[in-house]
């Protein structure tokens, strides 16, 4: 053999040597998933649609179900105030509040000098669902899974995980509230026990309802945005919630998509008597509508699909199979783990778990993205060192 052949030769066999070795060196790495906070939420959610599935408001079972969910915080370390509040119609409820405090924000003053601001982000999910013992037939199996056991798993994901965000800068309230389905009186008895500092300094209102059931996962923001002179101001906080979906691997990783309602139909969303696009809101109402009419910005958490041309055609999901109420699954009888979760669960694929992750995620890494009104803490330390 010459020796150019040889020289080749030896070429070659060090490029198929090499190669493999790269390979397998790529596949020993460790690959952090986001999002990778196991079955917690998903578990939570479950557990309380099963011991207290006829948690109507103001009942027996919503209580508990409160009850339940202040152990829940209780487990992981919080200390839980309780509100209570009366339905204008005889019986009471409850909200529960976890207050986190942050390392707070900084903004110049007049002459130059360094001062503390609190901004605050508050998350939200009613626990009440929308039937009490005896308002539906037993064979549904009907026990409020998404509507909303799944919002809470994610407030409670939240919270477990809310740990590991040392950085984070904002004062977060978590509000588990009581009596949503009751004109969302859980969130107007908290809105309105707010102080006026307070009240100002919250940047953001994120909202969870019945994330599970649906066809697709949305994020909203509030009616507040149509307003044309504050639109950009009320949706910021919804555009980097997007953000942290196009920068992360949710889908390849999970199968996670988090969708704009983008349909555009033209109608007076909000009844002041002029059309609005029906763009980035959502026509279903929850808990952040108290919020809402304070004027604060909302990212809404939903499941449904907005695909349609008319107002009147939409609802949460077009399978086949879950059409006995025109497609909706919320508020009605087929809200239940016995019918929703052969759909939703797999071997291979959990769609409570996987939604009730990713949201969380979204949730913390949207709030690391700071204030409009102040800088982090880090921001200000980078701006003395500079």
């Amino acid at each position: 053999m010459s020796r150019i052949k040889k020289l080749i030769a030896l070429i070659l066999s060090l490029i198929i040597f090499i190669i493999p070795a790269a390979a397998c060196s790529d596949d020993d790495d460790e690959i952090q998933l986001q999002a990778d906070y196991g079955s917690y939420g998903a578990d939570v959610a479950r557990e309380l649609a099963s011991l207290y599935p006829y948690r109507r408001a103001y009942t027996e079972q919503e209580a508990a179900a409160g009850e339940y969910i202040r152990g829940k915080f209780e487990e992981l370390g919080y200390d839980v105030s309780r509100q209570e509040f009366d339905s204008l119609y005889g019986g009471s409820s409850a909200n529960y509040i976890v207050h986190i405090s942050g390392k707070g924000f900084f903004s110049i003053d007049e002459f130059g000098n360094p001062v503390e601001v609190r901004r605050t982000i508050v998350i939200g999910a009613h626990y009440d669902d929308a039937f009490s013992e005896g308002q539906v037939d037993s064979s549904y199996g009907y026990d409020g899974i998404s509507d909303n056991a799944s919002g809470i798993g994610v407030l409670l994901t939240i919270a477990a995980q809310i740990k590991n965000y040392e950085d984070l800068s904002f004062d977060v309230i978590l509000v588990a509230f009581g009596a949503g389905n009751d004109n969302y009186a859980g969130a107007n008895a908290f809105v309105s026990s707010l102080t006026d500092e307070v009240a100002s300094s919250i940047d953001c209102m994120y909202c969870i309802d019945s994330i599970y059931g649906g066809d697709k996962v949305y994020a909203s923001a509030g009616y507040n945005s149509l307003n044309m002179t504050q639109k950009y101001p009320m949706r910021r906080k919804l555009y980097q919630a997007y953000d942290v979906v196009y920068d992360s691997l949710l889908y390849s990783q999970y199968g996670f998509s988090l969708y704009y309602n983008e349909c555009g139909i033209i109608t007076d969303l909000n009844g002041d008597g002029f059309d609005d696009i029906y763009r980035e809101v959502s026509a279903n109402k929850s808990d952040y509508v108290p919020f809402d009419n304070m004027n604060i910005p909302i990212v809404y958490f939903d499941s449904a699909d907005y695909f349609f041309d008319n107002m009147e055609d939409m609802k949460d999901s077009k399978n086949l199979n879950l059409q006995e109420f025109g497609g909706m699954i919320r508020s009605t009888p087929i809200d239940s783990s016995l019918i929703l979760d052969p759909f939703m669960v797999t071997e291979d694929s959990d769609q409570l778990q996987i939604r009730i992750n990713c949201i969380a995620y979204i949730i913390l890494e949207s709030m690391m993205k700071g204030s409009d009104y102040a800088m982090t803490y880090n921001e200000y330390m980078s701006l003395q060192e500079g």
